[in-house]
């Protein structure tokens, strides 16, 4: 069939188009698909990755909870939880496993009154946070590490750093917790009217325990 002259421009035109701009849509084409294949791989990396961190982290679990209620973890069991925590913290440190296991190794820590290591594990925690755009996010996680890195700095004489630590973030709901830390550093500067504010404002944020209603009444009734 013959193509008359009307047909032959807009081939004409369709060829000098392509030559112009179908390349580039080919190559951005070509790019796109690159960078599909490429999220696509990255995506499974990262499931195969929680997926190796999750087993890890069960097996912490199943440690901490093997004994019955009120029975200490033996030692060697305590040595596997803080092996199984190094592991995710060195290897899998990308991950909200990493983190929470760091809490169970400052738990074992305490125990062995390694309170240094313990501080360590806590403050590993508030040093490497979630960053990306698809990462997770667990306030409550790093408000209980700063409260039980502030309870061991006090432990270990340093009031003041605790002081400062626990001041530096919004409690949010965990007021209570703070608050009587707060009371127990002021105890132990001797600032005994502080002290007893922020035991009542534990009492106020919720906390009923018998602890903290000692720490009241062992207060001077002048202070």
């Amino acid at each position: 069939m013959a193509i008359n002259a009307a047909e032959e421009e807009t081939l004409e035109a369709l060829k000098a188009w392509w030559n112009e701009q179908g390349r580039k849509l080919a190559a951005i084409v070509i790019v796109v698909f690159g960078a599909y294949t490429g999220w696509l791989l990255w995506e499974n990396n990262q499931a195969d990755t929680a997926a190796a961190a999750s087993d890890i982290y069960e097996e912490i679990l199943t440690l901490a909870f093997s004994t019955t209620e009120g029975e200490a973890i033996s030692e060697a069991d305590g040595d596997q939880i803080i092996s199984y925590a190094e592991q995710l913290m060195a290897e899998y440190n990308g991950t909200m496993y990493a983190r929470y296991a760091a809490l169970y190794a400052a738990q074992q820590y305490v125990r062995r009154d390694d309170l240094q290591a313990a501080a360590n594990a806590l403050q590993w925690v508030l040093d490497n946070p979630l960053e990306g755009l698809f990462a997770e996010s667990d306030p409550g996680l790093e408000l209980t590490a700063t409260l039980r890195l502030g309870r061991i700095l006090l432990a270990q004489g340093q009031a003041e750093q605790a002081l400062s630590l626990i001041g530096s973030v919004d409690p949010q709901g965990y007021e209570a917790g703070y608050a009587e830390l707060r009371g127990d550093i002021y105890l132990e500067m001797e600032r005994l009217q502080d002290a007893r504010e922020a035991y009542i404002a534990a009492q106020q944020a919720g906390s009923s325990s018998d602890a903290l209603r000692m720490k009241l009444q062992s207060l001077p009734a002048d202070s």
